[in-house]
């Protein structure tokens, strides 16, 4: 399908922005309508390199106010939905901004969309809609298991999207990806987290045992995904994206300790927080049906993530040493008490 026209909500955030640079690379003639409410995660530094183009425009709004969305949304050919609250810690401590701008948000997209006879509509949701597994992947067909309000609140906004297909008939499209990481990632998640620490020689705190498993996927990779699933993927369908990298955290921390040039020391073990899933898997045989398979190895991904942290320490430096890092160090500092206690 051509689209040449595309609104991508949530932008500024990791994926989005990775998305939208890829866009912008691939397609000569495709203009780029990035709303972003630039909240703690939305960092328009992550989009330095297009802001000048003049195939990229840059509105601040958030995807709750009707109004903007449909400014925004007006001359689009498609919406690829990357605006989200994604970080399951924040969700145990405060789940209402989850809730507003996960589902809420979702659904005044999917009434601009409606009555604006969008060709096409992308969500991006998560593997943790699945929940856990001991063994074996999940499939597109499998139930949604939610753990977390993080995940509760991307699978009602799943559940709703496709409820504006069977009921609108309104062209949308779902993917849920495997656990991202890559360049431009906000340092709460795990990855950037340890990295930063490893090259200041902080802590790098693991829950519980350390041997929760996860597949990584590197950005550029599911950006190809995502974007081939908007062209080639079929209405009303889902598909999801796996790297084929599962690994548990503790054997991810240790690669991110040895890149890093660092040593074991730096490892804390932390009390686990509350409903841990154990394993995520997810089937990408459909999306493979297309012609999509990951490029990069964990082990390429990985090199190439930590060279780019080590390349950009500006970047990371300015998020950690503003709000971000002072509640991260209340968090490290009250983690590190309750382990040294015993609790």
């Amino acid at each position: 399908m051509e689209i040449n026209k595309i609104l991508v909500t949530g932008g500024a955030g990791f994926i989005g922005s990775n998305f939208i640079r890829h866009i912008l690379a691939q397609y000569p003639d495709c203009q780029v309508v990035n709303l972003d409410k630039l909240t703690y995660a939305g960092n328009l530094d992550n989009l330095a390199e297009v802001a000048d183009d003049p195939r990229y425009r840059f509105i601040h709004g958030d995807i709750c106010d009707p109004k903007i969305v449909e400014q925004a949304m007006a001359d689009a050919d498609a919406v690829v939905n990357f605006a989200a609250e994604t970080h399951v810690d924040r969700s145990l401590l405060s789940a209402s901004a989850f809730i507003e701008t996960d589902v809420v948000g979702t659904h005044v997209l999917l009434e601009a969309a409606r009555k604006l006879k969008l060709r096409r509509y992308l969500q991006i949701s998560t593997d943790e809609v699945y929940g856990s597994t001991e063994k074996g992947s999940f499939s597109e067909d499998s139930p949604l298991h939610p753990s977390s309000p993080y995940s509760a609140s991307k699978a009602a906004a799943d559940l709703l999207v496709l409820s504006y297909h069977h009921t609108f008939g309104l062209p949308v499209l779902i993917v849920r990806s495997s656990n991202n990481y890559g360049p431009n990632q906000y340092p709460e998640k795990l990855i950037p987290l340890f990295v930063t620490n490893a090259f200041d020689n902080l802590p790098l705190p693991i829950y519980g045992d350390g041997l929760n498993v996860r597949d990584w996927l590197y950005v550029g990779d599911n950006c190809e995904a995502i974007d081939l699933v908007l062209r080639r993927g079929k209405e009303g369908e889902i598909y999801n994206i796996a790297g084929g990298c599962e690994k548990t955290n503790l054997e991810i921390t240790e690669t991110i300790l040895e890149l890093a040039g660092r040593t074991k020391e730096l490892i804390r073990w932390v009390k686990d927080r509350p409903g841990h899933d154990r394993r995520y898997s997810l089937s990408a045989a459909k999306i493979a049906s297309l012609g999509w398979r990951p490029k990069h190895t964990l082990e390429e991904g990985l090199r190439m993530t930590v060279d780019w942290y080590r390349n950009n320490e500006a970047w990371w430096r300015k998020i950690k040493s503003g709000e971000y890092g002072e509640y991260y160090r209340r968090q490290y500092e009250e983690r590190l008490k309750k382990a040294s206690s015993g609790e």
